[in-house]
């Protein structure tokens, strides 16, 4: 169950932050309550999945996957360009979460 409310707060901040550009500084109304509310929903999520995972792993795991994620969101739906040195970044991110949950011991599986 940890890792099901871990991926619920990735997806609630990745909603969250990608609202956050549509808010334009808060004065958006609608994007506004989305960021609001998705960094409250993550926020508690998290605070759930550190029932049983170690806060370095969770907020490793939380963080990078964000990271991809809103980078990627950024690129199709803001047409933020990535250059060959944020793809690169990115697939480390990726690499770095990947070797957190498949073969290091200090996750609780």
């Amino acid at each position: 169950m940890n890792w099901f409310y871990l991926a619920i707060a990735v997806v609630s901040e990745v909603i969250a932050t990608s609202a956050l550009k549509a808010a334009e500084g808060f004065t958006q109304l609608v994007p506004s309550i989305v960021v609001v509310v998705g960094y409250a929903a993550a926020f508690y999520f998290l605070s759930l999945t550190l029932r049983t995972l170690p806060i370095g792993i969770a907020y490793a795991a939380w963080s990078g996957i964000g990271i991809v994620l809103v980078s990627l969101i950024g690129w199709f739906v803001y047409r933020q360009p990535l250059d060959t040195a944020a793809i690169i970044g990115i697939s480390l991110i990726i690499a770095g979460v990947v070797i957190l949950n498949f073969f290091s011991k200090s996750t609780a599986h």
